[in-house]
């Protein structure tokens, strides 16, 4: 057992004897690749979404110098056809490229680093194996001396491009690296039965269009097959919830979101873990180096993305066109590269088929409100201290202020095509309250009395701020969103809140030629 050539199953013995989520499905679709055309497989995801785990378990899967069969026989891949005629027959070229960029002072040389110790582990192995300048020969050779072609598993393939940056030369001979392994026609058969790459970004372009081109990817905007692995399942959340007594619901709102076709909902997979070790509900994302990248997204200077942020902030899903982005950390040109490279940190969620983005819960809803204080656009600041001021008038029940805001934001944000229904004005609100996560828990359609209510926000325990219930109306009177509030008894479901209720009616009239909004702002007493 070796540190890169047959490193063993002792990384999943530690996983399985702690709470394990069964991934082990995911073997069976690299088994159907061995061998074949399809054999090159990248799949990226997010940080602390498993990409080690799933790593780890691979190795212990394959690798040759084990025996794993206690490890994987109660598992879902021991069903599959594929099972007993792969497990621990390889040998496995097993690469962490962030721990071995750690381990080398001199940056410049990670490429000659992983040579030397690959050979050096396969002569070792092989004592036949007869050393050679060229990399590949060595490995052909050792493929041949021992029958049997490699399975290369590399984790956080990419820490080359998103932690150097800025050394395109570095950069480019790591990829020339991967190009020798991956690329070479004739060769890369000879010496590989599969290969499985995992890290953040998909692989990086060039102006061939991909410096590894033959791999199939699966990423956050599309994973396939992969998509049940790419975090937790609702089922799979559910159980662990009921093992643990957690409450689901909570469950859901901190760290679902993410959404593919065919799968409704994937957790982030780290965040319900820690949850339950720690029994609480909060954002794990901070603790994680992933958090500090946010703020250096979105202060980046491009027309819209002040807009677009918060248009996310307010809860409102925004079109995206991820095409053009490059796969790195620099080759930023618009927009929407931003929010593409945001998607594949997982802090926005994207609908395929919608080709749309959102923030996809109260966890990373968190860490943009905790981020955009820190912006320095002129205009994300002045719409930061129009929300506040917002949500200080509507507290001192300041109704012509409110109105005026509220109207203001709809003439800015909405065309003239969208501009009169009810929709509209809703997406008006959430946009102008945008800021409210510093106070308060937005929930929507809340059901209670007779129907739901539109928008109701409650606030954090320790804020000290009464209740908000707001209705909207369209081509109708804020007087008349005030007595459906009561007629309906909305605030029935509010019984056991102890904070003061405040009812906010906010109309707009089309026939009105000013195209005026209203307010009216009532306390509630149950």
């Amino acid at each position: 057992m070796g540190l890169y050539l047959n490193p063993g199953n002792k990384g999943f013995q530690i996983m399985r004897r702690g709470t394990y989520v069964d991934k082990s499905g995911m073997i069976a679709l690299l088994n159907r690749t061995i061998s074949t055309p399809q054999m090159l497989t990248c799949v990226s995801r997010p940080r602390r979404f498993g990409k080690s785990f799933a790593a780890k378990m691979l190795c212990a899967y394959y690798d040759r110098s084990c025996d794993s069969s206690e490890l994987f026989d109660d598992l879902e891949i021991a069903k599959d056809v594929s099972y007993q005629v792969h497990r621990n027959q390889y040998d496995v070229i097993y690469l962490d490229i962030t721990n071995i960029m750690a381990e080398i002072s001199d940056r410049g040389k990670v490429v000659p680093f992983i040579k030397k110790h690959i050979c050096e582990e396969l002569c070792e192995q092989y004592p036949g194996l007869k050393q050679s300048d060229s990399f590949s020969k060595v490995l052909v050779d050792a493929a041949e001396l021992s029958g049997r072609p490699f399975i290369a598993i590399i984790d956080e393939w990419d820490a080359m491009i998103r932690d150097r940056k800025t050394n395109s030369e570095l950069q480019w001979e790591y990829l020339e690296f991967l190009r020798m392994l991956f690329k070479s026609s004739g060769v890369t058969e000879r010496i590989f039965a599969a290969a499985y790459m995992t890290g953040i970004l998909p692989i990086k372009k060039d102006d061939s269009q991909s410096a590894i081109s033959e791999f199939q990817e699966y990423s956050m905007l599309s994973p396939g097959a992969f998509a049940p692995y790419v975090g937790f399942t609702e089922w799979e959340v559910r159980k662990l919830c009921q093992k643990s007594s957690m409450d689901f619901e909570k469950m859901k709102e901190w760290y679902d979101g993410y959404s593919f076709c065919g799968i409704t909902s994937i957790y982030n997979p780290n965040s319900v873990m820690e949850a339950i070790y720690r029994n609480s509900f909060q954002s794990y994302w901070k603790m994680s180096a992933a958090a500090d990248s946010l703020l250096s997204f979105i202060n980046m200077d491009f027309d819209g993305l002040s807009k677009a942020v918060y248009e996310l902030l307010g809860g409102t899903s925004i079109p995206v066109i991820p095409d053009g982005f490059q796969n790195d950390m620099i080759s930023f040109m618009s927009k929407d590269d931003v929010l593409t490279i945001l998607i594949h940190f997982g802090y926005l969620s994207y609908d395929e088929e919608e080709e749309t983005v959102r923030i996809p819960n109260s966890e990373i809803s968190a860490e943009f409100a905790r981020s955009i204080r820190k912006v320095k656009h002129t205009d994300t600041i002045r719409r930061i201290q129009e929300s506040e001021r917002l949500i200080e008038d509507t507290i001192a029940m300041n109704e012509d202020a409110v109105a005026v805001e509220i109207e203001k934001i709809h003439r800015e944000e909405c065309s003239p095509l969208f501009y009169n229904n009810e929709q509209s004005l809703r997406s008006v609100v959430k946009l102008a309250y945008f800021i409210y996560r510093d106070y308060y828990v937005k929930m929507e359609e809340l059901p209670g009395g007779i129907g739901y209510a539109d928008i109701v926000f409650l606030p954090k325990r320790t804020a000290g701020l009464p209740v908000l219930v707001v209705e909207l109306k369209w081509n109708q009177t804020a007087d008349g969103a005030i007595k459906q509030i009561k007629d309906r008894n909305y605030p029935s479901m509010l019984k056991d809140f102890e904070s003061e209720i405040l009812l906010v009616g906010i109309s707009y009239d089309k026939e009105d030629g000013e195209k005026k909004h209203h307010c009216r702002i009532e306390k509630y007493n149950l």
